[in-house]
């Protein structure tokens, strides 16, 4: 079904209104073999506090960026290729429900669909684009993935030394490997994370002791998370790309 919307008049037409919605400072976004699988509103939860995005899902890409006029306009375009995504789910605390997360190599984070349905045909139809590359290219999926961070809400004392406590002058840090809200001088070092970057980048000293070591360090992906309200979500599928339909 996908192979047939590839070459249709209607699949080209959303692309480029997609495109067109981002604007000149959005990246092209068709290629031959590209289908527009769907699109809604989900809330992201970022460093600051939950915000809301729109996403589309492609057959290879997931594309999202801000909200400046709902399906007209929108900004700060984020691509993120689906060969490398991981998803998991996140379990209900509070008012944050019907989350899941989406972990690449370079970057993870936790995303909220209005609905349990609206969650479960965003991962349904996420996990079968991803399988579909991965069976086409014939690649292993991906082992490694970036640290969820930790919002800086969720942590008024650093995480590591549960000692220093945030002010305007004691600032929160990310360790990149961890995803965990730390103080300075729990984050004085940097080590390279060739996935995440091309220079070192901070981590806390515990998992700079663990890299060093060549271990592992534990990740932020399973705690807990602050509660917080988000809108209604607005979704559309692509009639012929449903999961059930093979």
């Amino acid at each position: 079904m996908v192979d047939r919307l590839a070459n249709s008049e209607a699949n080209s037409k959303r692309i480029a209104f997609v495109e067109s919605c981002f604007g000149a400072a959005g990246q092209p976004l068709a290629i031959p073999g590209r289908v527009l699988i769907g699109e809604g509103i989900l809330t992201k939860l970022c460093r600051k506090k939950p915000k809301t995005r729109q996403f589309f899902l492609f057959n290879d890409i997931l594309v999202y960026g801000n909200i400046l006029i709902q399906k007209k306009k929108y900004n700060k375009q984020h691509i993120i290729p689906l060969e490398g995504v991981t998803i998991d789910t996140v379990p209900d605390e509070g008012e944050l429900r019907n989350g899941w997360l989406i972990k690449t190599p370079t970057k993870s984070f936790a995303v909220y669909a209005a609905t349990a349905t609206e969650k479960s045909e965003w991962m349904n139809h996420i996990g079968k684009c991803v399988n579909d590359l991965l069976q086409k290219s014939g690649k292993a999926p991906t082992g490694e993935h970036a640290a969820v961070w930790v919002p800086d809400s969720e942590a008024t004392v650093c995480m590591r030394c549960q000692k220093v406590k945030f002010t305007p002058v004691s600032r929160r840090h990310h360790c990149r490997k961890c995803g965990l809200v730390v103080c300075g001088p729990c984050s004085e070092k940097k080590f390279l994370l060739p996935s995440q970057s091309s220079k070192p980048v901070r981590v806390c000293e515990f998992c700079y002791v663990q890299l060093m070591a060549g271990g592992v360090a534990p990740r932020s992906d399973s705690m807990s998370r602050p509660a917080a309200t988000f809108s209604s979500s607005n979704l559309c599928w692509d009639e012929g790309s449903s999961s059930s339909s093979d």
